[in-house]
């Protein structure tokens, strides 16, 4: 899938329950929507297998996009520890795919992501899926977290010279 010019990018947005992807293309200073989606481990699931179910998923998108670069967003202060936790070995998985395939991985900040896409840091959400939605030219907003890792991907494009 990685035929042509330009550089994919890999943009993940980590959930235990839904954790969106999205691959573009730059090239030059052009960013192009390739696809994107959600790994979504069953309702019920355990959580161990949760995480080893998007570390697969994540793994498999790897193998059909054959990306240059993997972005995601760096850590967090959660509100609950507990999620803090569950959202760190989710984390791992991700990076951990990663590694497994040879990808470099780059991690930014909450307020990074949403200064590059939008040009302020506080942006609210709606903002910064408008954003996406116009940097790439899609017809439509996409998925909430799948948007998310959009944005993390075009954060990442921005910073390659």
């Amino acid at each position: 899938m990685s035929a042509g010019p330009g550089i994919l990018i890999l943009g993940i947005d980590p959930g235990s329950i839904k954790t969106g992807w999205g691959v573009i293309r730059k090239e030059g200073q052009r960013m192009i929507h390739v696809d994107n989606g959600l790994i979504m481990p069953p309702a019920g699931m355990d959580f161990k297998d949760r995480v080893a179910f998007i570390f697969k998923g994540v793994l498999d998108t790897i193998d059909a996009f054959a990306p240059h670069h993997l972005s995601l967003e760096d850590i967090f202060m959660a509100k609950n520890a507990q999620s803090a936790l569950k959202l760190g070995h989710v984390r791992g998985a991700v990076i951990a795919a990663a590694f497994l395939r040879g990808v470099p991985v780059a991690q930014y900040t909450a307020s990074h992501v949403k200064q590059a896409v939008t040009g302020n840091g506080r942006a609210e959400k709606f903002q910064i899926q408008e954003m996406v939605r116009v940097i790439l030219g899609l017809r439509e907003i996409a998925q909430e977290d799948a948007s998310d890792a959009l944005a993390n991907a075009l954060t990442h494009a921005f910073t390659l010279r």
